[in-house]
């Protein structure tokens, strides 16, 4: 199925799309494709709140007196915000996928890591469009009760949706499905 109409089905019955990728069988390509695809929208999202930030730094720099060669440009900004979410924040989602498994796992949780796996990853990805309108948020309006709104929501889809994906995860090699 393509990506929107999945992204789409995931918000309204998660747990029945999470069943129908892992019955497509344990594809670790697929999983850190989808964890690769969320981290680069989310990097994406950061943009223009990065824009902001290196504008209004300027500013600042430049009514302090403060040389414009030590103000971080936006390029700065932007390489090492790509190191952190493109090459970093995936080996942190492994790691919590696995804690997340082994919590699941004291609860009575028979998936697999890569159910679990796939569970955070896919949550995260289905969470990407609140994420980009988050960044859109941050960067015209700045820090405010606006962001801090769509923040809230962002952070309530998107448990929501991981804890439902790794609930059927966690069925998911018990039931045999």
């Amino acid at each position: 199925m393509p990506v929107v109409p999945d992204i789409l089905a995931s918000w309204r019955r998660p747990r029945a799309v999470i069943a129908r990728k892992l019955a497509d069988g344990v594809r670790e390509d697929r999983a850190i494709a989808t964890v690769m695809g969320a981290c680069g929208l989310i990097f994406v999202a950061q943009w223009p709140g990065l824009a902001r930030e290196a504008h209004l730094t300027r500013i600042a720099a430049e009514m302090a007196g403060t040389p414009l060669d030590q103000v971080p440009s936006l390029q700065a900004l932007m390489g090492a915000r790509l190191l952190a979410l493109v090459f970093i924040a995936p080996l942190v989602f492994y790691a919590l996928a696995a804690a997340s498994h082994l919590v699941a796992r004291l609860f009575g949780g028979r998936g697999t890591g890569f159910g679990a796996r796939m569970a955070l990853f896919w949550a995260l990805f289905c969470t990407t469009p609140a994420i980009l309108l988050q960044g859109l948020v941050g960067g015209f309006l700045g820090a405010g009760a606006a962001a801090t709104v769509v923040g809230l929501m962002v952070l309530a889809l998107f448990l929501y949706l991981w804890v439902n994906m790794l609930i059927e995860a966690e069925r998911h090699a018990a039931d045999g499905r």
